[in-house]
């Protein structure tokens, strides 16, 4: 009686682990991408919400606020942003209110760069309007998709 033998062929298995390989090598790229944005969104969020309360205190005030530290959005706007581990400096611009996040431990590509939400009013109706702004050297592949 013969016995039929069953089973991968050696070159059976060499070709999957290339194709394996090569999904990888092509995956893990965009993976990270996708990853340093996710993380980014967070930042962006935040001051999302930053330029939220800038726009009360300045209707309510008529003045921007004064806020050159995360600690001074937090006691002055009564944003809470100490659980953002993602910014290493955050500060509202007492002159045009313009708000500052200096980026940190998020990637190499982007740690160290700075993103901007600057205010514009409008003479005829009073309404504001928020626009990203961005250090020379970041990448453009994550910069903030414009308007708020």
């Amino acid at each position: 009686m013969k016995r039929k033998e069953s089973g991968f062929t050696l070159i059976e298995l060499l070709i999957v682990i290339a194709i394996v390989g090569i999904l990888a090598a092509v995956a893990l790229p965009t993976y990270k991408g996708y990853s340093v944005n996710a993380k980014l969104t967070e930042v962006t969020n935040m001051m999302s919400t930053v330029a939220t309360a800038v726009t009360a205190h300045y209707y309510d005030q008529n003045t921007w606020p004064n806020c050159p530290t995360a600690g001074e959005v937090r006691n002055s706007l009564g944003v809470s942003v100490a659980s953002i581990t993602r910014v290493s400096a955050l500060s509202v611009s007492a002159v045009d209110g313009a708000i500052s996040a200096q980026i940190f431990g998020i990637h190499e590509i982007v740690d160290g760069k700075s993103l901007t939400l600057t205010p514009t009013t409008a003479t005829n109706d009073g309404s504001m309007t928020w626009t990203w702004g961005w250090s020379p050297d970041f990448p453009p592949q994550f910069r903030p998709k414009s308007g708020r």
